[in-house]
């Protein structure tokens, strides 16, 4: 009998291994679907208290009514579980049982947001309509899209019920969950202390932010090597892994402290030199199953794809400062920046086209040239499409998308943590399409519920 914690490891390995993605199309079309919810979740209103902005009160206040707290705990409760059913649940069915369906799913949710938005603005008054949400408020929901397709993918992928063409590609393509960690980056360069061209102090202190990513790092190295835990050693290494991508990105930042506006510049060349490097020969390397004996040939795809990821997050806070963050940017109208969202999208779709046929293939393996644009035409087209949000009366956060805004990394590491004991106490391969999916709506559930009441009670897990 085997002693082992996971007996099924390789199996699980093998079934993320070797695997060529999907259609850019229809990536896109993935990620065309997961604003338009969250959009017709705004266009249906009812978000409880927040309606009343007493956040404060009901949560500090010890000496409240208990009936009025009572009240407002069914409202949060009630708006949540809305939440779940107009934007979480949806994502799901799409990413799961109705992934043949994701085409019918954009022009008819098109369509349905079009209906409700009309219908809205008819029966609302002027005195009843919010205001437009703030960039800072559109790029909240789009972060807090990004985790929660990361969150669910992270689970749905150990099930035979998450098409294989959306799990991680072995070295070229695309796929749902390659954009995972590049639109990570991308997110977090543009709200960036760069990109806003705020000071970010010296390397020292850039150092001490990052040892909190150092931290998160080892404490996965260790526990997933202490559980035997399955490993795609494709991905990043034997020891690598995302935060420690994210911690070197922020050591090389704190070291090349230069003007956002410089940030392009900059950006472009350590990509244009990575890419070239990697058409010289680099990618037969990082592509292969050489492995020496060296922490760094071990690790290859970890410590040789920070370069992209690097030049990512340049390019990044370049675009936030550009777009969002310069002074004549203050001056636009709502429609003006809208359009200059989708037009940037359009020529670095364009950019992507032509790099992926002319020079090398998409691949987040090596996170070369292609696959950062990508990821920037990409992550901007879904932020463009947030953005619309504007002309939605009564627009405002939704009480799902607030709680995990505020509590961003502590959902990913519980989303983690719930990843990990699901995989050891099921074997998910063997798993029966509907129990999968009753296994991943409670685990989509329960995380949201957790993270909803851990900010109704007034906590915030945001420690980094």
């Amino acid at each position: 009998m085997d002693s082992s914690l996971n007996p099924n490891k390789h199996l699980k390995e093998e079934f993320v291994s070797n695997l060529d993605g999907s259609s850019i199309l229809e990536i896109a079309a993935l990620l065309t679907i997961v604003p338009l919810l969250v959009l017709i979740r705004y266009s249906i209103g009812f978000h409880s208290r927040n309606d009343n902005n007493n956040d404060k009160s009901v949560s500090s206040k010890k000496n409240d009514d208990e009936i009025v707290v009572s009240r407002q705990w069914k409202a949060y409760s009630y708006a949540i579980s809305l939440d779940f059913i107009f934007i979480v649940f949806p994502m799901l069915l799409f990413f799961t049982v109705l992934s043949e369906w994701v085409y019918h799913g954009v022009v008819l949710l098109s369509l349905l947001l079009l209906v409700l938005t009309v219908t809205a603005k008819r029966s609302s008054s002027g005195l009843q309509r919010g205001q437009s949400l703030s960039f800072r408020a559109n790029v909240s929901s789009y972060r807090v899209a990004l985790m929660l397709i990361t969150c669910l993918c992270i689970l749905a992928v150990d099930f035979t019920i998450f098409p294989r063409r959306y799990a991680k590609t072995e070295t070229y393509g695309t796929s749902l969950m390659d954009l995972g960690v590049g639109s990570f980056v991308l997110a977090n360069a543009i709200v960036s202390r760069q990109a806003r061209d705020v000071s970010s102090g010296n390397w020292i202190s850039g150092l001490k932010a990052t040892a909190p990513l150092l931290l998160l790092g080892f404490i996965r190295l260790v526990t997933t090597s202490g559980v035997d835990y399955q490993v795609h050693v494709t991905e990043y290494g034997q020891h690598w892994n995302f935060f420690f991508t994210l911690a070197a990105i922020s050591i090389l930042t704190s070291f090349v402290n230069i003007p956002a506006k410089y940030c392009g510049i900059l950006g472009f060349t350590v990509l244009a030199g990575y890419q070239t490097w990697l058409v010289s020969g680099l990618n037969t390397y990082l592509l292969s199953h050489e492995r020496g004996n060296n922490i760094i040939s071990k690790n290859k795809e970890g410590v040789f794809s920070t370069l992209g990821y690097w030049g990512m997050y340049l390019l990044g806070v370049d675009l936030g400062y550009r777009l969002f963050y310069a002074k004549h940017s203050n001056t636009r109208s709502t429609t003006s920046s809208i359009a200059r969202v989708f037009l940037v999208s359009l020529i670095l779709w364009i950019v992507t086209l032509l790099v992926d046929n002319y020079v090398e293939r998409i691949s987040r393996r090596t996170c070369n040239m292609p696959y950062v644009t990508w990821v920037l035409a990409q992550d901007l087209q879904a932020l463009g499409i947030f953005m619309l949000s504007s002309y939605i009366p009564m627009n405002k956060l939704s009480p799902l998308e607030e709680a995990i805004d505020q509590n961003l990394l502590a959902t990913f590491l519980l989303a983690n943590v719930f990843t990990g004991m699901v995989n050891m106490a099921v074997d998910t391969i063997f798993a029966s399409p509907l129990s999968s999916l009753v296994i991943l709506t409670a685990y989509a559930f329960g995380l949201s519920a957790i993270i909803g009441t851990i900010h109704f009670s007034g906590f915030r897990l945001k420690f980094w």
